[in-house]
């Protein structure tokens, strides 16, 4: 049985975290171990989690800095993927896992004798649709929209129940940690998928508990939360300059309608809205971050 390393990136979400920590120790697939990777919470967190911790029911890790969804995953993966797991399980602190979530994926782990890049759950949000946010890709620019398949192939998912094999993450190296937040996951799916086939596995079902079942949206987001999105446009671009003529025009055609929204929807500080897509996409142009492998080979 194929030893797995479940990696869960928390910060300042205690009581998420705990509920993420029972449905992990329910899994019907036991060969799993679970490490926290703490971004340096300061609300009690470890605290919270003592009693798992002495008991050695989770391995737990305090970065001693906020890295970010980006630098925590990275840093997770890179632990799992030199201690000889034979495949990380990646998500969130919100992300809560049925019980057979795991099991499900490696049933399609075994049926497809390891000849994948990853493999993804269906996310549902705390209403039992399908969690918006979360919707796999089905090319560079479609998502996925019939989930009756058992396997569906994919080109990019989020990091919310993601299985990836140890081998494959020594080929392609690691999450970037400098994304810090959004669009790593994108990125560290869709490099895979360009040399693997890679699939959702629809009867692995695990619940999103995000604050919304919407995205980001920088048109109608709070005012404080604004800078935030620089690292969204910076990050996307990133991405989608990689893809050619097709991904400059996809990222055209967006960063034109997040304006217009902005524009026409937002309520306030329009200017400020403006100047941060504005920026962040300049930014993106010119952001060329190394990518890490386990050996310390860089790109």
């Amino acid at each position: 049985m194929k030893k797995v390393a479940a990696i869960v990136v928390t910060y300042n979400r205690k009581k998420l975290l705990l509920e993420n920590i029972k449905a992990l120790l329910a899994q019907t697939y036991r060969n799993l171990d679970i490490l926290i990777i703490d971004n340096c919470s300061t609300d009690g967190t470890k605290d919270a989690i003592q009693e798992y911790i002495k008991n050695k029911s989770i391995i737990y890790v305090n970065t001693g800095s906020n890295l970010g969804g980006a630098g925590g995953f990275q840093y997770g993966i890179k632990y799992a993927s030199k201690n000889n797991y034979d495949n990380v399980w990646v998500m969130d602190d919100d992300c809560i896992p049925t019980p057979t979530a795991l099991e499900e994926l490696m049933k399609a782990d075994k049926y497809l004798k390891e000849n994948y890049g990853y493999l993804s759950s269906k996310t549902l949000w705390k209403d039992g649709k399908i969690c918006t946010m979360n919707v796999q890709r089905k090319n560079l620019i479609k998502n996925i929209t019939d989930f009756s398949k058992p396997l569906i192939q994919c080109t990019m998912a989020s990091f919310v129940s993601l299985l990836i094999p140890t081998y494959i993450v020594k080929k392609v190296g690691l999450p970037i940690k400098e994304f810090f937040i959004w669009t790593d996951d994108w990125e560290y799916t869709r490099r895979i998928s360009k040399h693997y086939k890679c699939y959702v596995v629809s009867k692995s079902i695990v619940n999103h508990k995000s604050a919304s079942n919407i995205g980001a949206n920088i048109a109608t987001d709070s005012v404080n939360r604004i800078d935030r999105y620089h690292y969204l446009y910076r990050n996307d671009v990133y991405l989608y300059r990689r893809e050619g003529i097709r991904g400059f025009l996809y990222e055209s055609a967006r960063l034109t309608d997040h304006s217009l929204r902005v524009i026409f929807k937002a309520k306030n500080n329009k200017l400020k809205r403006l100047r941060m897509i504005f920026v962040g996409t300049k930014d993106g142009l010119s952001f060329r971050p190394q990518i890490e492998y386990i050996t310390n080979r860089k790109y």
